[in-house]
């Protein structure tokens, strides 16, 4: 099989539909929408579905090589694409529903692999862990409740290049020595990971307490939302907004000896880390308070891999790529531990974060994907 991706042999469709949750937008636009990739002028009987936090995976990168192989690709938003700042997981777990729901009752698929990439890896262990737990329905009512406790299980899970979870990988990225969350400027020498003095390379002593800054951090910050949505619960505000600064600070950006890959280093998606980390473009960088106690708290988040992952009993890949500057080996090794299934495999082939750096390693994961699919459906 070749790396290269015709378009004559493939074909997508739009898919826009409401959400149990949601209705229409008064504008026209759906809150649940996606593009379903297929070979062309075929019903696969077998599907994969890709859903991110806020990003638009409607053209996820692997859809057209997955529709050459003979899969469909459903690449599915729901209501939070480019609108992080708003996320709750149990509405964006209804929406990845709806299209569950479509693949099986519209396409005619007979199984489903769900497709947990990048950030999406833990948003889909949190799915398919509710769909089978109920975890979260548990704590709802009304439409909510009901609309958790129909969602339709997955057959086999892949986690390709994923984070451990959303409060994890926010809380090793951000910068642990940051002591005053309204000014971007305000910071301890002592803890810089940009300060010469502190390295690198990282000593053990500085790297034990610089994490530990970074989940003091956190829970700063957990600790303020909470008690400001109390604050403002009471006067009849229901949210607020607020800005997070300095996210482009994990040390494994810096030093190449912590967590040994073939990554460039230093650096991170966003380049140099030390420019990143000045700038207003890291992720959670806008967040109501509801959203971050959801999404990014160490304490209060269900966005997490090691709540739902154990739960996961389906046959299961782990891809991690070898030169990913933002997902590391060690978090690979940790998912396929956490993994309840008794078949699960780690594959670690080479290429960048979305295997943007070559073509050919785009087609090789393809490979790697549907030979492992074919053998289990």
């Amino acid at each position: 099989m070749t790396a290269d991706v015709s378009s004559s042999d493939i074909e997508n469709q739009f898919v826009g539909l409401v959400s149990p949750t949601m209705p229409r937008f008064g504008h026209g636009t759906h809150p649940c929408q996606g593009l379903y990739w297929t070979p062309k002028g075929k019903k696969p009987r077998v599907a994969l579905i890709a859903t991110h936090y806020n990003v638009d995976f409607m053209e996820h990168y692997l859809a057209p090589y997955m529709a050459q192989r003979g899969y469909g690709f459903l690449g599915w938003n729901t209501r939070f694409r480019g609108a992080e700042d708003q996320f709750l997981l149990e509405h964006a777990l209804i929406d990845i529903g709806v299209g569950m729901k479509w693949l099986r009752e519209k396409a005619g698929v007979e199984k489903v692999v769900i497709l947990g990439n990048s950030g999406g890896g833990s948003l889909m262990a949190a799915y398919q862990g509710e769909a089978q737990s109920l975890a979260l329905a548990g704590t709802m009512k009304g439409p909510v409740k009901e609309a958790l406790e129909g969602l339709p299980k997955a057959d086999l899970y892949i986690s390709l290049n994923a984070h451990l979870g959303r409060p994890e990988v926010l809380t090793a990225w951000m910068d642990g020595s940051v002591t005053d969350e309204t000014d971007p400027t305000k910071t301890d020498e002592s803890l810089n990971p940009f300060n010469p003095d502190n390295g690198p390379p990282f000593s053990q002593a500085f790297i034990t307490r610089y994490r530990a800054a970074q989940r003091a951090r956190n829970q700063r910050i957990t600790d303020w939302a909470k008690a400001e949505l109390a604050r403002l619960n009471k006067a009849g505000i229901p949210d607020r907004i607020f800005p997070l600064f300095r996210t482009w600070a994990d040390l494994r950006f810096i030093d190449p000896a912590i967590d040994p890959s073939t990554r460039p280093c230093p650096g991170c998606y966003r380049g140099d880390p030390a420019v990143a980390n000045r700038a207003p473009s890291g992720i959670g960088r806008a967040n109501t308070l509801k959203t971050w106690l959801s999404m990014w708290s160490l304490e209060t988040s269900q966005c997490r891999g090691e709540v739902h992952l154990g739960n996961i009993k389906m046959p299961s890949l782990v891809i991690q790529s070898t030169g990913d500057m933002g997902v590391f080996p060690s978090d690979a090794k940790q998912i396929l531990e956490s993994l309840g299934a008794k078949d699960k495999t780690l594959q670690t082939p080479p290429g960048a974060h979305y295997f943007e750096d070559a073509p050919e390693y785009r087609g090789q994961v393809a490979d790697m994907i549907a030979a492992w699919i074919g053998k289990r459906v």
